[in-house]
Formats: structure tokens, sequence, C-alpha cells
């Protein structure tokens, strides 16, 4: 998979600047990076990789969004996590070649990621250790949510688990009475919180009922005070 033409320098450069993996180096150790990355094109609803596929390649979603998920014994979807762009995954295989994916990945819409291969990876971690102290950071981040994740499905009821989510959604200048909107479908939430679609509208209604929220267009919501929404969830 070479280069695509019309892609320049310049357009990966951006997308491996938004990645702290790679974001602290100096411009010519990231110019030599660039010139190793590739590009891929997914539209919504394609595969980006399937479980039991090689795992052999860095993935950075540049533009657009991927799902990641896994399949149970009896083929329900667990949502693993959502890849917004400067997001990435296929890390393991870094430090363990010859696996395979365990996940399935695919794109939620048109999507335009940057990859690299194993062995061009393989070098930069050698010349350049701290991308592995950054990769690790990464990698100790994820474990810690999916055991946050895992400890809620089984402590919490699934309310407390609805509102958790909003309140992660929420940035640093939301105010007292923030609108927001999901960054997932409602089938997609379920699947991340361990329940049923029916049950997070049927959730969602009780605390609208209650004057907690407001159910708006779009799949926003409006949380009247955040103050009394976290009091709610306890």
């Amino acid at each position: 998979m070479g280069k695509d033409a019309g892609q320049s320098g310049h357009n990966y450069r951006d997308c491996i600047r938004l990645v702290p993996i790679f974001n602290h180096l100096e411009d010519q150790d990231m110019d030599r990076i660039v010139g190793s990355a590739q590009t891929k094109q997914i539209k919504k609803g394609e595969m980006l990789f399937r479980a039991g596929d090689k795992d052999d390649v860095l993935y950075i979603i540049h533009t657009g969004k991927v799902r990641v998920y896994r399949l149970s014994d009896t083929g329900k979807e667990q949502l693993v996590r959502i890849l917004n762009p400067g997001d990435f995954t296929g890390e393991l295989a870094i430090f363990r070649p010859g696996e395979v994916h365990e996940n399935y990945a695919e794109a939620m819409q048109n999507t335009s990621i940057c990859l690299f291969n194993q062995a061009d990876l393989l070098e930069y971690l050698i010349e350049f250790p701290q991308i592995s102290l950054k990769i690790i950071a990464e990698m100790t981040s994820r474990l810690k949510e999916s055991e946050k994740q895992t400890a809620q499905v089984f402590t919490e009821s699934v309310e407390s688990r609805i509102i958790s989510f909003l309140l992660n959604c929420l940035d640093s200048n939301s105010g007292n009475s923030p609108i927001i909107k999901l960054p997932i479908s409602k089938k997609d939430l379920a699947s991340y919180l361990g329940t049923t679609p029916e049950t997070i509208s049927r959730k969602l209604a009780h605390l609208e009922q209650e004057n907690v929220i407001e159910l708006l267009p779009k799949n926003s919501i409006k949380i009247y005070d955040l103050d009394q929404l976290l009091l709610y969830g306890k």
C-alpha cells in the first residue's frame, strides 16, 4: 500500500502530530517518521480489521471515527472503545510480533487513517525510546479504563453508569447546564455499559421525568443542573 499521489507530506504530518506518542519529537525526527507513513481510506460501515487478522500495523485515526468491538461466544457485540482523530490501535503488534487481532474495527463514518508497519515502528522505538514510554502510558491508561468499566458493570446500577458516561462527555468549560451530544449511538452505549438499548432508553426517559435531563433531537442531552446530576448519581 503506497502513498496516495494526492496526499502531501503536510497532511501526514498533521495526522502524526495528533498522536501523543509522536507529537513530542523534533521536526527533523518527525520528518523521518512522516516518510514511512502510509494512508488508508475506509467508508462508513467498512472494516479496518477483523478478529483473526494479522496484527502487524499501527493505525492512527486522522479524520473520521472507528468503533472497536469484540464478539462473545454467542455472537453478542461488546463495544471496547471508540477511536477519534488522534487515537490509535494496533500497538500490541509492536511488542508481540506474530499476534492476531482479537477485536473488530468498523468505520462509523468515512475515515482517513495513517498507518505504520511493524518493522518501521521497531526501528523508531530503538532510536527514540520516549515513543515506547508514551505507548506504555497509553496502554496503562486503557487498562485502567477497562478495569473501571468492568467494575461499574458489576457494582453500579445502569442509571449510575449512564450518569458517569454523561459526566465523562463533559469538558472543563461546559458550565452547570451543558448540552451533550452523545458520541455514540444508544446501541453502542448499551454495549459499552453492559446493558440493552431498551434499558438505556428507559433510564434516560426516567431521568427526564425526574427533571434531571432533557432529551433533545440528534442524540443530544441537556443537563438542567450539573450539581443535581452529580447528587442523583450517588
